[in-house]
C-alpha cells in the first residue's frame, strides 16, 4: 500500500522502517532532516511536507508528542488549514485511511475524529504500547478508538508493525485504555525502582534482588524486560545512560492526562497521582529528556 508515515522520533522511525521491509511504498516527514534520511537509506521516499507525503497516500500515519501537534497537524493552527482540508479523493474517489499512533487526551482525539468525519475521512486513534524496543521488533500492541470497519481497514497495517491489536471501542476509546496502561506503567516503574533503591541501600546486589523479585510476587514488566537500575539488564535504557526509549517528560504528560481523565470522571487515583507528582518532579530536575527508567536516580540521590 502507499503509506504516508508523518513523525519519525524514538517510536515513530522504528514502526516506518517495518512498513518499509514489509514492502509497502512509504513517504515520510519529520522536522528532523536526519531521520528522513535514516529511513530514505531504509527505501523510504522522503517528503517537503505533511501535503507532500501525503499526496496519493492510502493511509496516512502520524505517531506525534501530544495533543496539540495532532490537532495543529490534522485541523491547522494560527490561521493556517490542517491536512484535513488539504487531502484530495484519488482517481477512484476514494480517500485514505488516517491512523494517529499519538498519545493524547480522548476529547483531542474525538474532536479530530469528529472533524475527520465532516471531511468524508476515516480517523482512528491508535496509541501504542511495546517501548521503543517493541516498536524495533514489530512487536508492538496497537489500542484501537474508532469504528469497527476503520478498525478492520486498518488491521492490515498495524500487523507489519505490532502483533496485539485491541479495538477498545468508538472514538476516544483508544486513549482512554492507553492512559489507564501508561499509568499503572509509571506507578510500576517508580515501585520498582524504589524497591531496588531500597534493597541496595541494605547491602543487596541489584541483579540478585531483581531475579528474586521476578520470580515471586512483585514480579512485573519493568523488573521482567526493562529494569531500571543500571547494569542489571543488558540491552535497557538503565544500561544505556538512561538515553533514547521513552522519555521521562512523556510519561510525565502521560501521567497528566491520567489526572485530567480522573479529575473529569471523578475518579479516585491515589497512587497515580503520587507516580505524576514522582516523574514532573524528576523532569523539572533536568531529567525530561532521559528514559522514562531514570526515575531511578530520584531514589539513589546522595549515594
Amino acid at each position: 500500500m502507499n503509506i504516508a508515515f508523518i513523525g519519525l522520533g524514538n517510536m515513530g522511525a522504528p514502526m516506518a522502517s517495518n512498513l518499509v521491509k514489509a514492502g509497502h511504498s512509504v513517504t515520510v516527514f519529520d522536522l528532523v532532516e536526519s531521520a528522513m534520511q535514516a529511513l530514505e537509506s531504509e527505501g523510504a521516499r522522503r517528503a517537503e511536507s505533511t501535503e507532500a507525503a501525503t499526496k496519493g497516500a492510502e493511509v496516512i500515519i502520524s505517531m506525534l508528542p501530544a495533543g496539540v501537534h495532532v490537532k495543529g497537524l490534522y485541523l491547522g493552527r494560527d490561521g493556517a488549514p490542517g491536512l484535513l482540508e488539504a487531502l484530495e479523493t484519488d482517481a477512484d474517489n476514494t480517500k485514505p485511511l488516517i491512523i494517529d499512533a499519538s498519545t493524547i487526551s480522548p476529547e483531542d482525539a474525538r474532536e479530530v475524529a469528529a472533524a475527520a468525519r465532516e471531511h468524508g475521512l476515516t480517523w482512528l486513534d491508535a496509541p501504542v504500547s511495546g517501548g521503543v524496543g517493541g516498536a524495533k521488533a514489530g512487536a508492538l500492541t496497537f489500542i484501537v478508538g474508532g469504528s469497527a470497519e476503520g478498525f478492520e481497514q486498518a488491521r492490515p497495517v498495524l500487523e507489519a508493525m505490532g502483533k496485539n491489536i485491541f479495538h477498545a471501542g468508538e472514538s476516544g476509546a483508544g486513549q482512554v485504555a492507553k492512559i489507564c496502561n501508561n499509568m499503572l506503567l509509571g506507578i510500576l516503574m517508580s515501585g520498582t525502582a524504589e524497591a531496588l533503591a531500597l534493597g541496595v541501600k541494605n547491602g543487596m546486589d541489584p541483579a540478585v534482588l531483581s531475579e528474586i523479585m521476578k520470580q515471586s510476587s512483585g514480579g512485573n514488566w519493568a523488573l521482567n524486560v526493562y529494569n531500571p537500575w543500571p547494569g542489571v539488564m543488558e540491552g535497557s535504557a538503565a544500561s544505556r545512560d538512561y538515553q533514547g526509549g521513552f522519555l521521562t517528560d512523556l510519561m510525565a504528560k502521560d501521567l497528566g492526562l491520567a489526572w485530567e481523565l480522573a479529575l473529569g470522571s471523578k475518579s479516585t487515583v491515589p497512587m497515580g497521582s503520587q507516580a505524576r507528582n514522582l516523574f514532573a518532579l524528576h523532569s523539572a530536575q533536568g531529567s525530561g529528556s532521559l528514559d522514562f527508567s531514570s526515575i531511578q536516580k530520584l531514589y539513589r540521590e546522595g549515594e
